[in-house]
């Protein structure tokens, strides 16, 4: 059912959308949860990840995977699914590689064979706060994955919004962000924001239609009000000529 219409507000894209993607991450919500929270909200959620080695857990996965097919949204498994599949050696859709070792060569090849089959996001970044790679190396890691066949890249965040593209106390690496998106521009990027400072700093600095991703699902209408300047922390941000430049 279409929303209402009578405030003059930023034009955002709608479903099924290649860009301002919000993407969840569900922690273990049950599946009668996980239908209320999509009757409400399953008009701006776009993908679905079942966090860690949740949905190899899940007893109602099957229940949940039909829910969000008929809500449109993607279910994607996490990409340390996947990790541990490799290191265990299966042939095998987040593809990440921060939890095993795996080099960019093995993770490039992923991407591809992955890519044959699925819309893939990979992710780039280390998980271990101790491991830190130069904007540099962050960027090279970034064009290596989209040219492997990734549709989208995530950048790495983690559930707390306390590393990666994040310094301890959760304040954006700035000059980490103005690497990557010099070499991609910010479609192809997701950016991990469970924080809503940290939604807010992306959506000011990049329009509406930026894709955020390890969004709390009870925390998307929220998110909405601040892609549309619903509220004082980016009411009034934007002009229609400061948006940032799309792809269709």
């Amino acid at each position: 059912m279409p929303g209402p219409d009578f405030l003059d507000l930023p034009t955002r894209t709608t479903k099924p959308r290649g860009i301002g993607i919000t993407h969840v991450l569900d922690r273990g919500i049950p599946l009668a949860q996980s239908a209320d929270l999509l009757t409400m909200s399953g008009s701006y959620i776009d993908v679905w990840k079942l966090g860690w080695g949740i949905s190899y857990l899940d007893p109602t996965l099957p229940g949940k995977l039909e829910l969000l097919a008929e809500h449109g949204v993607l279910a994607s498994p996490g990409g340390t699914l996947l990790e541990i599949a490799w290191a265990q050696g299966f042939p095998c859709v987040e593809v990440s590689a921060g939890t095993v070792a795996m080099d960019q060569a093995a993770k490039q090849e992923l991407i591809a064979e992955a890519a044959r089959h699925f819309i893939v996001l990979a992710e780039v970044g280390p998980k271990d706060p101790g491991v830190l790679l130069t904007p540099a190396q962050w960027a090279q890691a970034l064009s290596a994955d989209l040219e492997a066949g990734a549709t989208w890249v995530l950048a790495e965040g983690r559930a707390s919004g306390t590393v990666g593209i994040y310094d301890p106390s959760g304040a954006v690496r700035e000059d980490l962000i103005a690497a990557l998106v010099s070499v991609a521009g910010p479609d192809f990027l997701v950016f991990e924001a469970p924080r809503e400072q940290q939604q807010t700093w992306f959506v000011r600095r990049f329009g509406p239609d930026v894709n955020l991703a390890n969004v709390p699902p009870a925390d998307v209408l929220g998110l909405e009000t601040l892609r549309l300047s619903l509220r004082a922390d980016t009411y009034g941000a934007w002009s229609p000529g400061s948006l940032p430049a799309h792809r269709t």
